[in-house]
């Protein structure tokens, strides 16, 4: 069977707004993503860490329960779970302060063997870690190299502008990397100073055949060799963007792995199949949207499965 595996970093989101506490529950990009792919039934496997602590137990807890397998989590002792606390503005965008003591040695596990039809979605600050970075490159690497479809999310915040030039390399690496780089302008307006989806692609093409350019309220741009389009998004009432990036990343797969999509179609899709793609990640965003949670939506999940 075709697995998916999600990457990054756990956190524990504690989410403000007018200075009161809303909501507490997992978070990180990459479990945001793996929890509603887990909630729709396909098998997704969880890559991570976070420490024997309660906050971590819980988490574990959660994820199993929403059909996110942690086989290939590191549980570390010397540490605790990261939290992260998210100050929702009058827009409902957050900004993050974050907490952390990770162990000296991070993310002993050992990696699984990917195969090439898998699906393998990783990004964030966690993909350019220095800690992690070589045993990270050579997993990465490793499922490239068999063929797997190789999902790249910079989402890199403004907070991290100050190491841009040494954190840069390592973004361009994973670029090359990967067979999709799907980010939002603040992504490409932060790492090259682009405005445009055709200047954010005029970059990623050196590293990267396939873009997909989300670009809030305007639409969602698709960038590759053969195809150039735009598409619709929803309008709608945002309760938090927190989790929208990280769920059309979630959308966009269970498009790819329930139409058979593999990385040496993606240069070659016309409109028709990227409209099933991208409209699906945009269904699974504008849901996220809705409530304080980072992942879809139980109900919607439901109706997902009846359609399916």
């Amino acid at each position: 069977m075709r697995k998916i595996y999600a990457t990054g970093e756990t956190v524990f989101d504690i989410i403000f707004k007018n200075g009161q506490p809303q909501a507490a529950k997992a978070g990180g990009s990459m479990l945001n993503s793996a929890v509603s792919l887990g909630r729709i039934g396909l098998p997704v496997f969880f890559i991570s860490e976070y420490g024997v602590d309660d906050v971590g137990r819980l988490i574990g807890r959660f994820l199993n329960e929403n059909g996110v397998n942690t086989g290939n989590v590191h549980h570390f002792t010397d540490g605790s779970t990261k939290l992260a606390v998210a100050f929702l503005d009058e827009k409902n965008d957050a900004t993050y302060t974050f907490y952390e003591k990770y162990p000296h040695d991070r993310l002993t596990i050992d990696f699984p063997v990917i195969q090439r039809e898998d699906i393998i979605l990783y990004g964030s600050i966690y993909a350019i870690t220095d800690q992690i970075r070589k045993k990270f490159r050579d997993f990465i690497n490793s499922a490239g190299s068999n063929g797997a479809t190789v999902i790249y999310d910079p989402n890199f915040r403004s907070s991290h502008l100050p190491e841009l030039e040494r954190l840069k390399p390592m973004i361009i690496e994973n670029m090359q990397m990967a067979s999709l780089v799907r980010g939002s302008h603040e992504d490409f307006r932060n790492i090259f100073g682009s405005s445009t989806p055709d200047e954010a692609w005029e970059m990623v093409r050196r590293y990267c055949g396939c873009l997909v350019y989300t670009a809030s309220g305007e639409g969602v741009f698709v960038r590759t060799s053969s195809f150039s389009g735009k598409f619709p998004v929803k309008k709608i009432e945002t309760v938090s963007t927190i989790g929208a990036g990280d769920n059309f990343n979630a959308g966009m797969i269970a498009s790819l792995w329930k139409n058979n999509i593999t990385r040496d179609l993606l240069t070659k899709m016309g409109r028709d199949k990227w409209l099933k793609v991208v409209s699906m990640g945009v269904d699974f965003a504008t849901d996220v949207c809705m409530s304080y949670e980072n992942y879809i939506s139980l109900e919607f999940a439901g109706k997902f499965l009846k359609k399916a």
